[in-house]
């Protein structure tokens, strides 16, 4: 059997060692590639979008390579994975950096925590908001398989995505305010979360993404 390809996009600004060992590790008849050559990945049969850091470096770097005509490509035809930076990316526009224009595949905007940010009884929560967190599933979704409700995931992020389209949220997780932790629309799933930093949870969920056929 022909070994199925994932292909991790390489625009500079993922953590693209973490992702690749993970995927790796959950990998079965699965070749990793990392690249940021178009016609690979778009020969791929899955393709992860991921992102670190600022998201004006991101979004600089994603125009200046034309990641984001590839993206554009991929979201309209193959199962994608957005990790972090990477689903801040698909929405409409950021606040970080005085405002950023973002790529515009989903409706909706990423939004600073706040400072100060308070929890629910009235403690100073930390921005970024680093370390575990419940992710609490909103759908049935095929990447959700095997994984409890409210599983701990690993966040580092100091802003979060709001989507203007409610049908989109496949799980939220609270941090002072709510926040609409993944997306999913057709063949797109989007995840805010690093699940390649997750433990069990977040390898299932890989492991999950290598196996959809990218219906919900």
């Amino acid at each position: 059997m022909a070994k199925s390809t994932v292909a991790v996009i390489d625009y500079g600004m993922g953590n693209l060692h973490s992702v690749a060992s993970a995927l790796a590790h959950v990998a079965d008849n699965v070749k990793v590639v990392v690249t940021a050559d178009a016609e690979t990945i778009m020969r791929a049969d899955r393709v992860i979008f991921p992102g670190v850091g600022a998201i004006r470096d991101c979004m600089a770097e994603i125009g200046r390579l034309g990641v984001d005509q590839v993206v554009a490509e991929v979201a309209a035809s193959k199962p994608m994975l957005a990790i972090c930076v990477g689903m801040q990316a698909l929405m409409h526009s950021s606040e970080e950096n005085n405002g950023v224009a973002c790529l515009g595949l989903l409706p909706g905007e990423v939004k600073f925590f706040g400072d100060p940010l308070t929890g629910d009884n009235g403690e100073k929560l930390k921005v970024p908001h680093m370390g575990w967190n419940q992710l609490h599933q909103t759908v049935d979704h095929p990447l959700w398989a095997g994984i409890e409700q409210d599983s701990r995931f690993y966040f580092v992020h100091s802003y979060y995505v709001q989507t203007t389209d409610l049908s989109l949220i496949a799980a939220t997780a609270d941090y002072g305010v709510n926040i609409h932790a993944a997306l999913y629309r057709d063949n797109v799933f989007a995840a805010q979360c690093h699940p390649e930093k997750s433990s069990t949870a977040g390898l299932q969920l890989l492991g999950n993404f290598l196996r959809w056929d990218g219906q919900s």
